[in-house]
């Protein structure tokens, strides 16, 4: 079940009020009319306003009607958790549901009890239901009970983005998303990416670049991870980017232009959080790595099977990384410790987990990871990899 509360934002008694002036000349001129502005204006065209409720464009509007719904919920035994913003509780009643904004997404068992949750809310809000869950926080859910599978997309989301961002599609259609590093096979020593040299872009191509990340990052979180390494290379340099950053963009921007529209599907499992990690060495400018994380969750078995991702890891790792090993070892931590979160949730979700299994495909970091290599240099590498692992977080 979804609920969305309309008007979140509006109209929320504020304690301290807070003031603005308009100028004249940008006021529709029947509104001025209609309340006699002009008799209020000062000599220099100016009307001050006081402002007594939550409005759009009030920085301070999404944290009064926060405070003010949580107070209301509260009331009714409704309580947040304390350590996983957004997930509700009730004190007694077997109901679940986590916010975000002004939206709801409920897990209960009984309907009474939803009812409950949404006669509670309408005493003040005005609330849009959908029993069935198709559609939260701009998701669409398509539920296969008979399959015992879930399918999230985001129909049409990429087609509007385009337009927004004036791309014309690609003459020929490109199925890679970012720029890999050829393989060179045998060579005894892997030297670090150049650094990027190429001219910096204007005011008006840095904004496009910044407009892009910020624009398919929610779509790479929630429904196609495979959007996730070109927006972290894009975004690794839009502070200060440069024409090579702009190629980036396009072939990124081509590549989402070219393929089909991305479902993430998730099979019923029994809830256990399984990890696979990995690492790229030396794949980035300024002789950086990269971290790879897949999180699924699937059955308690010794090899867990694969399922639709729930959170993917794509980042640079801040500190540079002395061999391949070291930057696998370092990948392992960031996704331990991601793990450690994800695992408090699904706990708080009425989920226990056992030991999580996180899969590496490098016997060095495993050992290390292990404790079955033992030795001075292999100490020292250990040490050395958590420490730099522990600054990047």
């Amino acid at each position: 079940m979804t609920i969305d509360i309309k008007n979140f934002y509006l109209n929320t008694p504020m304690q301290r009020y807070e003031y603005i002036k308009l100028k004249l000349s940008d006021i529709p001129d029947e509104v001025i009319d209609e309340y006699n502005l002009r008799s209020i204006a000062t000599d220099d065209e100016y009307v001050y306003v006081e402002i007594r409720a939550g409005m759009y464009g009030l920085p301070q509007s999404g944290l009064i009607a926060q405070e003010l719904l949580e107070k209301r919920l509260n009331k009714e035994g409704y309580y947040q958790d304390k350590f996983i913003p957004g997930l509700w509780h009730h004190e007694w009643r077997p109901i679940k549901f986590t916010l975000v904004v002004d939206d709801f997404g409920v897990k209960y068992v009984g309907k009474q009890h939803a009812e409950h949750l949404l006669n509670v809310l309408q005493q003040n809000y005005e609330c849009s239901k959908e029993w069935d869950g198709e559609r939260y926080i701009g998701i669409k859910l398509d539920w296969d009970y008979d399959r015992r599978k879930v399918h999230l997309s985001m129909p049409g989301y990429v087609k509007k983005a385009i337009i927004e961002l004036d791309h014309e599609p690609p003459h020929q259609r490109q199925d890679q998303p970012h720029r890999h590093v050829p393989p060179n096979y045998g060579a005894k020593t892997q030297y670090a990416t150049p650094a990027d040299e190429a001219p910096p872009l204007n005011k008006t191509d840095a904004s496009r670049i910044r407009k892009i990340t910020g624009k398919f990052l929610y779509l790479g979180r929630a429904v196609d991870g495979t959007l996730l390494t070109p927006l972290s290379a894009i975004a690794s340099s839009q502070t200060s980017p440069t024409t090579a950053t702009m190629e980036k963009a396009t072939q990124f921007l081509d590549y989402v232009s070219s393929q089909e529209e991305a479902v993430l599907t998730y099979n019923a499992s029994e809830m256990i959080l399984a990890t696979h990690s990995d690492a790229s060495y030396l794949c980035e400018p300024n002789a950086r790595s990269r971290a790879g994380g897949h999180f699924f969750l699937s059955n308690n078995d010794p090899f867990p099977a694969n399922n639709g991702a729930i959170l993917n890891i794509a980042q640079i790792i801040k500190n540079v990384m002395t061999s391949a090993a070291e930057a696998e070892l370092a990948a392992l931590y960031i996704n331990a410790r991601e793990a450690i979160y994800i695992r408090l949730i699904l706990e708080q979700l009425g989920h226990p987990q056992p030991p999580t299994p996180i899969q590496t495909d490098n016997s060095t970091a495993e050992g290390l990871w292990t404790c079955d290599s033992i030795g001075y240099e292999t100490e020292k590498l250990s040490n050395n990899s958590v420490s730099t692992g522990d600054q990047a977080a």
